[in-house]
């Protein structure tokens, strides 16, 4: 499947701006929504990107090129686990750990909103050519 790449860039824009909120109020049950979003972005169901093709891509007009769904869904199921860990940090009283957890997703997100550079992507496309059998 392709999709528009200025989707993903602008998920993590509205990421952004959740984790930060979730940073500065120590926010669990915000934490928590984004995880969900995270959870419907790695099945290829992100509200954020619902949003984006009703309201955003209309008035963007067409993109130059089309990119795999693939890495971005890979993203969001990253996402979700640190999220998850910020969670369960926040559950058990260990702050340190949700919060670490919360501003690593911080910063792949504003990597991703502000430079265009998909951490999550990244990694995905190191791991597929990683994998033993695959031509380079």
């Amino acid at each position: 499947m392709q999709i528009d790449p200025r989707r993903p860039r602008f998920g993590a824009a509205v990421t952004s701006v959740v984790l930060a909120v979730v940073l500065i109020a120590q926010n669990p049950w915000l934490l928590a929504a984004q995880a969900v979003v995270f959870a419907l972005g790695a099945a290829g169901a992100s509200p954020y990107g619902l949003v984006f093709r009703r309201f955003v891509r209309p008035r963007l007009g067409p993109p130059a090129e089309m990119e795999d769904a693939a890495p971005p869904r890979f993203a969001q199921a990253v996402g979700l686990g640190f999220a998850l860990v910020g969670l369960i940090g926040f559950v058990v009283g260990i702050t340190p750990l949700a919060l670490g957890a919360t501003a690593a997703a911080l910063l792949a997100a504003i990597l991703n909103a502000a430079f265009g550079f998909c951490l999550g992507c990244e990694t995905y496309l190191l791991i597929r050519r990683l994998q033993p059998g695959r031509i380079q």
